[in-house]
């Protein structure tokens, strides 16, 4: 799996943060590009109504940083105007790509024409993307699912008309709307539309694993593999697949360096938000991040129940010390009260969703 371009933009390694609402903020974009291996990264989705009409929150979301380059602004919305506007004011703060958000399931997006509603009004999305290509001179990528039930299955016509319109990388997440983010990803829907297009085609879903990923990657054929989830259980995962691409042992973190990530998300996060929202943050992260390590559910409910700087890093230090007396790793049971990521209506301000 070799780099590739989105028009002159050089995607090395070909591995992307996939954007995931409530979670790719700015200071988790750092935290993983600090980690080293991605290629691209891509904000939360972002609505264009609040966009255009001078949402504060709305306007954050587009904040990045140069060592984030390259840096894609991703937007959502359903009347082609507001995206068209939205796609300029992205361009106009410096991003490097402007992503269309064609599959977010959550009802409040999709109710409004936008997200994954967006794949049963075909000639809508036409218009939205020929619209946003007249308004914006950077490169225009677009986030798909693979339809919005299972008997309306219409990627490869989707992104077929999407290559006609100027769209010049597609990304497919191999989920209908219908499936949310239950059952397997269709991988062998996302070959096909590798197969149907000639701009460049990246596959996502269910990648928490170098064997899993590697395998899907190269049976779909695809230029490139998008990671969410699996970044919030391992923010080494990109290295690690750039490793493997290099011919090397994939990198292996120590717990101490696991440990000091923890530390420096929560310090991230203290300097760039409200008390409160930090501490809901380091709660989303610590809910995948320590998936597999021994008493890893016992530990997220101590943090769950922390209401205080203190106690965080208390109970982040006093864990840890177990961890390191005691071994370290589990059996990789998965526990149930991790929260599960199944919803990208985090843009209303809920904690641990993600975005299609």
């Amino acid at each position: 799996m070799k780099p590739f371009k989105i028009r002159d933009i050089k995607i090395d390694p070909p591995l992307i943060l996939s954007p995931m609402a409530g979670v790719t903020d700015y200071t988790f974009r750092r935290l993983i590009k600090r980690r080293g291996g991605v290629g691209l990264v891509v904000s939360e989705f972002i609505s264009v109504e609040g966009l255009t009409r001078n949402n504060p929150k709305s306007k954050r979301q587009m904040r990045f940083d140069e060592i984030e380059r390259p840096f894609a602004v991703q937007i959502f919305g359903g009347q082609s105007e507001r995206m068209a506007m939205g796609a300029e004011m992205a361009e106009e703060v410096g991003a490097d790509i402007l992503d269309v958000n064609c599959g977010c399931p959550a009802p409040k997006v999709v109710k409004n024409g936008g997200g994954s509603g967006l794949l049963r009004e075909p000639e809508r999305l036409e218009k939205i993307l020929k619209e946003i290509k007249r308004a914006i001179t950077i490169p225009l990528t677009l986030k798909l699912r693979t339809g919005y039930t299972e008997s309306t299955i219409n990627v490869v016509d989707i992104a077929k008309m999407a290559e006609q319109c100027g769209v010049e990388h597609i990304q497919v997440h191999g989920r209908t709307r219908d499936q949310g983010y239950k059952g397997l990803a269709n991988w062998d829907l996302i070959r096909e539309v590798k197969q149907s297009v000639s701009v460049p085609v990246s596959g996502n879903g269910d990648i928490t694993s170098i064997e899993y990923g590697m395998r899907k990657w190269a049976e779909s054929g695809t230029d490139g593999i998008l990671i969410g989830r699996g970044a919030m259980q391992n923010p080494w995962i990109f290295r690690q697949f750039a490793d493997v691409l290099a011919g090397r042992e994939p990198y292996q973190p120590d717990l101490n360096e696991k440990k000091a990530v923890l530390l420096e998300f929560f310090e991230m996060c203290l300097e760039e938000m409200p008390e409160l929202v930090a501490l809901g943050k380091m709660k989303q992260l610590a809910g995948q991040f320590t998936k597999g390590l021994v008493g890893g559910a016992q530990f997220r409910q101590t943090l769950y129940h922390s209401h205080s700087v203190d106690e965080i890093l208390e109970n982040i230090t006093t864990y840890f010390n177990t961890l390191t007396a005691g071994g370290g790793y589990g059996d990789g049971v998965v526990e149930a009260d991790v929260p599960q990521i199944e919803s990208c209506d985090a843009f209303t301000g809920g904690v641990g969703s993600a975005a299609a």
